[in-house]
């Protein structure tokens, strides 16, 4: 993401490492931002984790999914206002 955490992101694979932004996240604050590729359809499971930041600081969730996209929301549950660059890790199971 090159200008915020809500910046969409581009990756057509089945699995693949997205890094945020390291914009502040303010503590118990969402921040949703839209996954493109092309390899998701709407019977597929987008299985998320968090792999980089502060360990136990986030939680990250497929909130929306459509043919094409996904979209991913991440919450700082810190306590605190974190300014990290997260990764998050992503693998794409399809369905029938």
């Amino acid at each position: 993401q090159l200008t915020s955490k809500s910046t969409g992101v581009t990756l057509n694979k089945s699995a693949g490492r997205i890094t945020m932004n390291n914009a502040s996240l303010a503590s118990v604050t969402n921040v949703t931002f839209t996954l493109t590729n092309s390899l998701i359809s709407v019977s597929d499971i987008l299985i998320l984790n968090v792999s980089e930041g502060t360990a136990g600081s986030y939680n990250a969730w497929v909130s929306g999914l459509a043919a094409g996209s996904a979209q991913i929301t991440l919450r700082n549950i810190s306590g605190g206002s974190l300014a990290e660059a997260v990764v998050i890790n992503f693998a794409i199971i399809h369905g029938a």
